[in-house]
């Protein structure tokens, strides 16, 4: 029997069309006016839960406070515990009100309200939210970098960058204040929707994080990254090896296992691209990933912050959620077959060539496992 493997959905991913170049309204029935986050809990268990192994657990991931918020959090916590979905993951949606740097802006109206915003989002995860929670795997509550961003190279970067450390170490305080129990995770990302943006890299967070503990003596415990796949990818970083630095330090505590494709063969995009945001994708790259988080004990949640595409019917898009769980799926079970004694041995006699051939059948391997699970 496989172990138990828990995987959470974005909410945003069930959109009507993200409009600017391509339609708005491709998907009429997840448009705001007929599909709220209840409707996406139900969609979840009635369209995907039962095309998914008995193994995976589903989580749902939701920013603040678009699609949770005062008003609806009850009635959220209640669609979530009667369709056995869990609270994996929530996140301020700070990148729709704060254009000008949010928690870090050198604004210092725009930067007190940032820092109100960001704590009612932990509130709620606290109040009604709570009993939606999965006890032995707690959500991860992320913040992104979409509203530190900025365009003008001067000397206040700095001072971006240590307001952003206050503000965090504040969130820290009164996150612990409430009961210290949800994972806290910086989610890089090198740009979009601003040219630049503070904390563009995983080894970026790692570095910040550590900085949050000398300056402001934050405990580190329950605090890492979340490693958005895409993200690294999109300026052509390793995201393999971001995985081994995250782990190195102890700060793997959440993934996003979406693509900026390429990498396959199949579909295009790659780095230089915008945040193309594909499912998982079964390759080399994420099935030695599969196997890096397997030895390290990793058993929290993999979260698919993804977008269907733009051409794509409602039905197209369940049924790309289900294959970006699938294919990661595969990917472990392909990790799982690897003789790693003999990978490495075959590294350390510099048999480059036989451990290629290793790797390739695994990807074989995947897409076989693949094509066992689809249905």
């Amino acid at each position: 029997m496989s172990p138990k493997s828990y995987h959470s959905i974005c909410a945003w991913t069930f959109n009507s069309g993200k409009g600017g170049f391509t339609p708005p309204d491709t998907r009429p029935g997840w448009s705001d006016e007929y599909l709220d986050t209840i409707g996406k809990i139900r969609l979840i268990k009635e369209k995907i839960s039962p095309r998914i192994p008995d193994h995976i657990e589903l989580g749902l991931e939701v920013h603040y406070d678009y699609e949770y918020n005062e008003a609806n959090a009850a009635a959220v916590a209640d669609a979530l515990v009667e369709s056995k979905i869990s609270l994996a993951f929530l996140t301020p949606g700070a990148h729709r009100h704060f254009p000008y740097g949010g928690i870090c802006s050198l604004d210092p109206d725009e930067r007190k309200n940032g820092n109100i915003y960001a704590r009612r989002a932990v509130e709620l995860a606290y109040g009604e939210l709570k009993r939606a929670w999965k006890k032995a795997v707690p959500p991860t509550f992320a913040i992104w970098n979409g509203s530190f961003g900025y365009d003008l190279a001067t000397v206040g970067i700095r001072q971006m960058y240590q307001y952003l450390k206050q503000s965090i170490a504040d969130l820290c305080r009164f996150e612990s204040s409430m009961g210290g129990e949800l994972y806290i995770a910086i989610e890089p990302k090198p740009n979009e929707g601003y040219p630049a943006m503070l904390l563009p890299t995983v080894a970026s967070a790692i570095v910040f994080w550590k900085k949050i503990e000398q300056e402001f003596g934050i405990d580190l415990t329950l605090k890492g990254v979340n490693k958005e796949f895409g993200h690294s990818e999109m300026i052509g970083l390793d995201h393999v090896y971001d995985t081994v630095e995250e782990i190195d330090n102890q700060m793997l505590i959440h993934m996003h296992i979406n693509s900026q494709g390429y990498n396959d063969g199949i579909i295009l995009g790659g780095p230089g691209k915008y945040d193309i945001d594909n499912g998982a994708r079964i390759n080399g790259m994420n099935i030695a990933i599969a196997g890096l988080i397997k030895q390290e004990g990793y058993t929290r949640w993999k979260g698919h912050d993804m977008q269907v595409r733009a051409h794509d019917t409602e039905e197209q898009g369940i049924d790309r959620i289900v294959r970006s769980i699938l294919s990661w799926d595969a990917c472990e079970k392909a990790a799982d077959t690897i003789e790693y004694n003999t990978l490495l041995n075959h590294l350390e006699k510099r048999e480059t060539a036989k451990a290629e051939d290793m790797m390739r059948h695994a990807v074989m391997r995947a897409h076989h496992f693949f094509d066992e699970i689809y249905r």
